[in-house]
């Protein structure tokens, strides 16, 4: 009777132990990786990180990813405050965020994961701005502008009232478009005729809808919206040149093609595996991802420079 017992309890045994080994095979492995993070920031970069997350999770599907977009300077602010490890950026930060992000113990390492071509746009109904140099931007954009038509523009443009749909304060684009046209980072006309957006959705369908409109955004969000809207090729000096991938990725855009960035706090990448995970991936993906968005990749060599940063 005890060796039937004991033949029975191995027997049992051995059933438990490979019912327990059958049930953890149903289907692909899933990552063990868990884990929640918060990103906020750039509107313009946020579709690169939105589809960065999307392709993280379907190989992580138990870390939650939030992107936000409160613009670049919101989410400077989050970050510097201690409050995210992750801020997508269309600028520099600036020294006194650097500043509140060190008071807090946070310390940014600065990643290029793209550039843009930071487009200046009018609807498709408009058939006579063909081109624009930087001095008749710097008329209608600069801080009491004297120009409220487009005859006010060029002579023979339309006696026409102009309506400008511009990012806001908060904007990164905004920080380096005013610097880059008007010569001052924050300086731009704010008067009746501008209506300001942190939401770049907004600004496509304000333009869309005006033929006397003019804007300016990201070229990801042109490339969305190119249907129903034309960007303005733009005369620095040597000729007008359209925002395009090559003349992006070449430099002959200028002076609007700008790098693209996303920060992450080093404390964060070395004790959150969720956060060195998420950025690894990142930067070893976006040469693939990018263009699909409306981004210019960064060449290989450049890429592999940023990657190092993360080591």
């Amino acid at each position: 009777m005890l060796t039937l017992i004991m033949v029975l309890a191995l027997v049992v045994t051995a059933c438990g132990g490979a019912s327990s080994s059958t049930g953890g095979e149903g289907g692909k492995e899933a990552s063990s990786m868990t884990g929640k993070l918060d990103i906020d920031g750039s509107s313009t970069v946020y579709p690169l990180t939105e589809a960065i997350a999307e392709e993280f999770n379907r190989e992580n599907p138990d870390v939650r990813i939030a992107v936000g977009v409160s613009g670049t300077g919101g989410g400077f602010k989050r970050f510097a405050n201690g409050e995210i490890p992750i801020a997508n950026a269309s600028r520099h930060m600036k020294d006194k965020e650097k500043e509140l992000a060190t008071t807090n113990g946070v310390e940014p390492i600065e990643l290029s994961v793209a550039y843009d071509g930071l487009s200046v746009i009018v609807s498709k109904d408009n058939t006579w701005v063909d081109k624009l140099t930087v001095d008749e931007l710097k008329a209608i954009f600069e801080p009491g502008s004297k120009v409220k038509t487009w005859a006010d523009v060029r002579a023979g443009w339309p006696n026409e009232k102009i309506k400008i749909y511009s990012p806001g304060a908060d904007s990164g684009t905004f920080d380096y478009f005013t610097e880059t046209i008007n010569g001052e980072a924050q300086a731009s006309r704010n008067d009746e005729q501008v209506t300001f957006s942190e939401d770049d959705n907004n600004l496509v369908q304000g333009v869309a809808g005006d033929k006397n409109a003019i804007g300016y955004f990201g070229f990801a969000y042109f490339e969305e919206n190119k249907d129903k809207l034309k960007a303005v090729p733009i005369d620095n000096g040597k000729g007008a040149i359209a925002p395009t991938y090559e003349t992006v990725q070449d430099g002959s855009y200028a002076p609007l093609s700008r790098p693209l960035f996303v920060y992450v706090d080093k404390g964060m990448l070395q004790e959150k595996p969720e956060v060195k995970a998420f950025m690894e991936f990142y930067l070893n993906t976006i040469g693939e991802l990018a263009q699909e968005v409306g981004y210019i990749a960064l060449p290989q060599a450049e890429m592999d420079k940023e990657i190092a940063k993360l080591k």
